[in-house]
């Protein structure tokens, strides 16, 4: 499963009652919503419908980590090459940058539950047809080509989807919390998944990986399947395909502050996220230390990013985050430097934790402001775009890394990109004081909040009625 979001004989809530502040969601608060209301890192989980959304997705997430590593590691294992590691990284997110618009415009115009219903099983099959392939010894490079570009094809309609059924799930008022807990679901199992990926590969070969990961998705099925209703149908707005599509990215585009926080966004997956594609180089050539030390600088980098998730589900306003994003694309260029630097492996591995931890607060909190001054008809387009800058610039990005280090070497690549991070983030920094009013206007026509989404003290002046 990646990373972002069927009718019943229920009778639904609106669309505007289930997405106002204070709103519910569409799981019922039960017990366990004592628990979760008293602590505030918590307090999505009252809501039961994401309690099956979050863990059925911790458990699958697990099995992904765990095949991302090990299908790395072996393709570099067949290969020897980082252009070709770069190129796989190219074939299995292209797709997401084609079709995200694709997949938005479904998103808003079908049934978000059934639409991950759907991706979820087809996911599933990708990885039993790896894992067989793999086992079998039949294995070639084509075949992993082929199969991380149709599962790139699956996440392009899965992404949207997932990102645009949270509100559903939790409602405005706990989106944000909502959001910075599944960060931090995936995160965890970006811990555990490498870790287990690197003594399993060591032990009994990649296939087994990818067994598991194929195995992993009934946890996510039976969760999606056990909701109480199915997700409220967005209301069509009588265009056709095309033109939403068009309506959808020329929102984004047009939005000063969604621009900024996407540009910004696709500048640090670009240059600063393919560090990730080449790890196997790092731990063969630089640090000496074989599928294990993979597992581990993977499991360090998440556990950063970890952090970084909780400490955002603690907060409970949007103001500020901003200031937050421009010093975390700062500091994760900064820590990638580092890194590219370091030929200790336990240093390379400390440094992964902090740079972990700025990938996780820019592109959380980034999620976290656009979805707040998103409407509601046009998320699941929003949040295409939201996927193009995502996932869909870091083929571009796995391309380039592999390029640059197959002629400069691995090292002067990941410090390359963690100099264009800060470049950026200076550059979005220098653009906040114009971002903050724009902002705060969409903020409190989404009924959102009154203080200041971008940073700096609240605006005193009234917003004007037309955008209450």
């Amino acid at each position: 499963m990646s990373s972002s979001d069927g009718e019943s004989g229920k009778e639904p809530a609106s669309a505007s009652s289930e997405c106002q502040p204070g709103a519910e969601g569409r799981g019922n608060r039960t017990a366990s919503g004592s628990i979760a209301d008293r602590h505030s890192m918590l307090r999505a989980f009252a809501h039961r419908d994401y309690r099956l959304f979050f863990s059925g997705q911790l458990v699958s997430l697990i099995g992904t980590w765990m095949q991302s590593v090990a299908q790395s590691w072996l393709v570099y294992r067949l290969s020897g090459s980082a252009v070709l590691l770069g190129l796989v990284g190219f074939a299995g997110q292209i797709p997401v940058f084609l079709l995200a618009p694709a997949g938005g415009s479904l998103a808003d115009t079908r049934s978000r539950h059934k639409i991950i219903l759907g991706t979820q099983a087809a996911s599933m099959v990708l990885a039993l047809v790896l894992a067989g392939l793999t086992l079998t010894g039949r294995v070639q490079l084509w075949h992993v080509f082929t199969l991380a570009a149709l599962l790139g094809v699956v996440n392009a309609f899965d992404i949207p989807a997932r990102q645009a059924f949270l509100v559903e799930l939790v409602g405005r008022a706990d989106l944000m919390n909502a959001i910075a807990l599944n960060s931090s679901m995936f995160n965890g199992a970006r811990i555990i998944g490498p870790a287990l990926a690197g003594v399993l590969v060591a032990a009994i070969g990649e296939g087994w990986c990818f067994f598991l990961n194929g195995i992993s998705y009934i946890a996510v099925l039976a969760g999606l399947l056990l909701m109480s209703s199915g997700s409220i149908p967005p209301r069509p707005d009588g265009g056709t395909p095309l033109g939403r599509i068009v309506q959808g990215l020329g929102f984004s585009a047009r939005t000063a502050p969604i621009r900024a926080l996407l540009l910004l966004l696709g500048l640090v997956s670009l240059a600063g996220m393919p560090y990730a594609v080449l790890m196997p180089i790092f731990a063969d050539q630089v640090l000496h230390t074989g599928a294990w030390g993979l597992g581990v600088l993977m499991g360090a980098s998440g556990f950063g990013a970890l952090l970084g998730a909780l400490v955002l589900a603690a907060r409970r306003e949007v103001r500020g985050l901003g200031r937050w994003i421009a010093w975390a694309a700062a500091g994760f260029g900064a820590s990638l430097i580092a890194f590219s630097a370091s030929r200790s492996f336990w240093l390379s591995t400390a440094l992964l934790v902090p740079a972990g931890f700025a990938m996780i607060v820019q592109t959380a909190a980034s999620n976290t402001l656009i979805q707040a001054m998103v409407p509601d008809e046009l998320r699941g387009r929003v949040m295409a775009s939201y996927s193009m800058m995502f996932m869909g610039m870091a083929p571009f990005g796995a391309l380039l890394a592999g390029l640059l280090a197959g002629r400069l070497g691995a090292p002067a690549a990941v410090a390359a990109g963690g100099a264009a991070c800060i470049a950026g983030a200076v550059a979005f920094g220098s653009r906040l004081p114009s971002l903050r009013v724009a902002g705060r206007e969409l903020l409190v026509s989404r009924e959102m909040s009154a203080g200041d989404p971008m940073g700096g003290p609240p605006h005193t002046a009234a917003a004007p009625a037309s955008n209450r």
